[in-house]
């Protein structure tokens, strides 16, 4: 017998309908993450966002750096330098800032910025996925597919560390 459709990872629920084929795993992975973060951030308590149990990063870092990544590694898959509010979100990545934002107000910015990364992925042209795009100031050479690639692995990684930092924070 065959658990129900939702209890499925995503890349076992079939194609997405709008997504070009060979940017199907990259868009799975990434609505995997936001699942995965949302169950693992209901009804966590926003006075623990920014404990670091055995010095490891903060809950409220792994959030930050969640939807900050994605879209600098977005931004340059579009060929685009990083803005001023880019770098400056870059910069207060772990700190909880002068007014502090909730753990359901963290959780939405990594939400939105998964929707904008899937709304690009879906008008990506599939023939400029092996064009080079560079990465950061030095313009370090990669191509499309690679950024885009290295985007959904970068999250899934912190959706791993961050699951096990939730799980020592609140056993």
């Amino acid at each position: 017998m065959q658990p129900p459709v939702e209890t499925r990872e995503v890349w076992l629920r079939g194609p997405l309908s709008t997504m070009p084929p060979l940017l199907q795993p990259i868009a799975h992975a990434l609505l995997q993450a936001r699942e995965e973060v949302s169950t693992l951030m209901h009804d966590f308590p926003d006075q623990l966002l920014w404990e670091r149990p055995a010095n490891v990063a903060s809950v409220g870092y792994h959030l930050q750096h969640l939807a900050g990544v994605l879209d600098r590694l977005f931004t340059y898959a579009r060929q685009e330098a990083l803005s001023p509010d880019q770098l400056a979100f870059l910069a207060s990545e772990g700190k909880p800032g002068e007014s502090p934002l909730s753990v359901q107000e963290l959780v939405n910015l990594f939400t939105e910025q998964v929707e904008k990364a899937l709304a690009q992925l879906r008008l990506t042209d599939e023939q400029a996925l092996t064009e080079i795009r560079g990465v950061g100031r030095a313009q370090l050479p990669s191509t499309l597919i690679g950024l885009l690639t290295h985007a959904a692995e970068h999250t899934m990684r912190h959706v791993g560390q961050l699951s096990v930092t939730v799980r020592v924070i609140t056993v």
